[in-house]
C-alpha cells in the first residue's frame, strides 16, 4: 500500500487534476492520497491558502469578505467545470467556505488555522468526488473521522503519539481514501494545523500510521539534485539518498521538503519517493533508511549551501583550562532565548554559529555586550559576513581522501576558509566561507566530485 502526496502546484488547475486522476488510476497501490491547497496556476497569481489567510483577516476587522469569497469559491469551480462534475460538490463546498464566516472561534489563532486548512479540506473533497465521477471510487476521510490528533498552538501543531493509534484502526480496504493535509484536529475539536510544508508532515505521518510500502511525494521537479540547479547548470540527479542525507541537505539550503516534514515517515521507516506530477514516469529520488543504501560510487551525495547565517568568534587564552566558561556562555544565551546552530573549537578559541533569522540588531549588541562583561575574552568579533556549505554523503565515512579533496577544490581557486567541522556521523563535511564564495565553492567542489570524476 502506498500513501500519495500532491502538492499545490499538481493541483492547481484542472488540466493538473486530471494529470492527478490518471497518476491515481495507474497504480492500485495508491490507496491513501493526501491532498494541498489548489496552488498558482501561473506567475503573479495567487495560492488558494494566501487568499483563506486574507479572507480571515477580513472577517476578523469586520470588512465585507464577498468578494474575497468568490474568488476562492472560483478555483474551486474552475476545477469542478473542466470535469463537468454534478452540482451537489460546489453546492457543498460553497456552504462550508461560506459557513467560516459566522463560525464563533476562540480567539485569532484559532480562527486563522481553521481558514487556513480549509484550502486542503475543499480540495479533498472536490478530488474525491472527481475520481468517483471518473469511474474511480474514492471517499473523503475527515482527519477528524480518523482520529488525527494533534497537539501544540493552532498555527503551529504536532501529532500526538494517540494518532498512530487510530490510524492502526482506519480500514483501508474499498474506495481510495482521499485525506487532507495540512491539519488536525485538538483533542478539545479545534482545527489545528501544522506550520510550512504542512501536507508533506500529514503523508509521512499517515505512511507512518497506516505502515505503508512507500510514501509517493508528488512535486513539479523530477527528483532531488545534487546541487541547486541555479548554481550549477543541469546538475547531476541523486536516484537514491538516505533519510539522515537529506537531513542534512535540508538544514543548508535544499528546499523539496521542509527539513522535518518526513520525520515521522522516518520512524516508521518507511522509504519516500520524490517524483514529479508533470512526468510520473520519471523514476524521481528515493529516500531510504541507511540499511537499505547501496555502497555509492561517489562518497558525495548532494551539496548545499546557505548564507542565513552569522558567527561569533571569541579568543581568550588558555581558554581549554578554564572550567565552565562554556557554561556560563550557555546561560546568557539562555537569558536571551537564543539556541545556537553549532560551536566548533580550538585551544584558545571559540566560533558559535547562529541562525540570523532569528536574531535582531538590538538582541546581537546586547548580547556582545553581556559577554564582554561575563566572560572578558581577550577578542570578540560578530561576523554577518557567513555561509555555510554542506558536503553530504553516506561515502564519505567510507573514504579518507574526501576530505582533502574538498579543500583542495577550493584552495587551488583562491577561496579561503573560514571553518570546517565534520560531524561525528561522518557522513558531512560542514565549510563556513564569506558569502560571496558560497556560490562559486559549491560549483569547485561539484566539477571535483561530479565532473572531473566522470572523465
Amino acid at each position: 500500500m502506498k500513501v500519495v502526496k500532491f502538492g499545490g502546484s499538481s493541483l492547481a488547475t484542472g488540466e493538473q487534476f486530471d494529470k492527478v486522476v490518471n497518476i491515481i488510476a495507474a497504480d492500485p497501490e495508491r490507496q491513501v492520497i493526501v491532498t494541498s491547497a489548489p496552488g498558482k496556476r501561473s506567475q503573479g497569481d495567487a495560492k488558494v491558502t494566501d487568499l483563506l489567510i486574507h479572507y480571515a483577516q477580513q472577517i476578523q476587522q469586520h470588512q465585507d469578505a464577498t468578494t474575497t469569497a468568490v474568488q476562492i469559491t472560483a478555483r474551486y469551480q474552475e476545477i469542478s467545470a473542466f470535469f463537468d462534475l454534478p452540482p451537489e460538490t460546489m453546492v457543498l463546498i460553497s456552504h462550508k467556505l461560506g459557513a467560516l464566516a459566522t463560525t464563533p472561534f476562540a480567539d485569532a489563532d484559532h480562527l486563522m488555522a481553521a481558514f487556513k486548512a480549509h484550502g486542503e479540506l475543499l480540495n479533498a473533497i472536490l478530488l474525491a468526488a472527481v475520481l468517483t465521477h471518473q469511474g474511480i471510487p474514492a471517499k473523503f476521510m475527515d482527519p477528524k473521522d480518523a482520529g488525527f490528533l494533534v497537539g501544540g498552538e493552532p498555527n503551529n501543531a504536532d501529532v500526538l503519539p494517540a494518532t498512530y493509534l487510530n490510524l492502526s484502526h482506519v480500514s483501508l480496504t474499498g474506495p481510495r481514501i482521499i485525506f487532507p493535509g495540512f491539519f488536525g484536529y485538538s483533542p478539545s475539536g479545534d482545527i489545528y494545523t501544522f506550520t510550512r510544508g504542512g501536507s508533506d508532515i500529514t503523508g509521512a505521518i499517515l505512511s507512518r500510521g497506516f505502515k505503508a510500502d512507500l510514501y509517493e511525494n508528488f512535486t513539479d521537479v523530477d527528483a532531488i539534485y545534487t546541487v541547486d540547479p541555479r548554481i550549477v547548470a543541469h546538475p547531476a540527479v541523486i536516484s537514491k539518498m538516505s533519510y539522515r542525507e537529506m537531513r542534512e541537505l535540508s538544514y543548508a539550503g535544499f528546499s523539496v521538503f521542509q527539513d522535518e516534514a518526513i520525520i515521522p515517515a522516518v520512524q516508521g521507516q518507511v522509504p519516500v519517493n520524490v517524483k514529479n506530477t508533470n512526468n510520473p514516469t520519471a523514476p524521481g529520488t528515493l529516500i531510504v533508511p541507511e540499511q537499505f543504501l547501496f555502497n555509492p560510487a561517489n562518497p558525495i551525495t548532494g551539496i548545499a549551501c546557505s548564507a542565513r547565517f552569522s558567527a561569533l568568534y571569541l579568543h581568550r587564552y588558555l581558554l581549554n583550562k578554564e572550567v565552565g566558561f562554556t557554561l556560563k556562555l550557555l546561560e546568557i544565551f539562555q537569558r536571551y532565548g537564543i539556541s545556537y546552530e553549532h560551536m566548533p573549537s580550538g585551544i584558545d578559541d571559540l566560533t558559535i554559529i547562529f541562525d540570523q533569522s532569528k536574531l535582531d540588531a538590538p538582541t546581537i549588541n546586547a548580547l556582545c555586550h553581556e559577554i564582554r562583561q561575563t566572560l572578558k575574552p581577550d577578542y570578540l568579533e560578530w561576523i554577518d559576513d557567513y555561509a555555510i556549505i554542506m558536503v553530504v554523503g553516506e561515502g564519505i565515512a567510507h573514504t579518507v581522501d574526501t576530505m582533502g579533496r574538498v579543500i583542495d577544490s577550493l584552495t587551488q581557486h583562491d577561496i579561503a576558509i573560514q571553518m570546517i567541522n565534520q560531524g561525528a556521523s561522518r557522513i558531512s563535511i560542514m565549510i563556513g566561507t564569506q558569502r560571496k564564495d558560497a556560490a562559486a565553492a559549491v560549483r569547485h567542489i561539484y566539477d571535483t566530485f561530479f565532473v572531473k570524476s566522470e572523465v
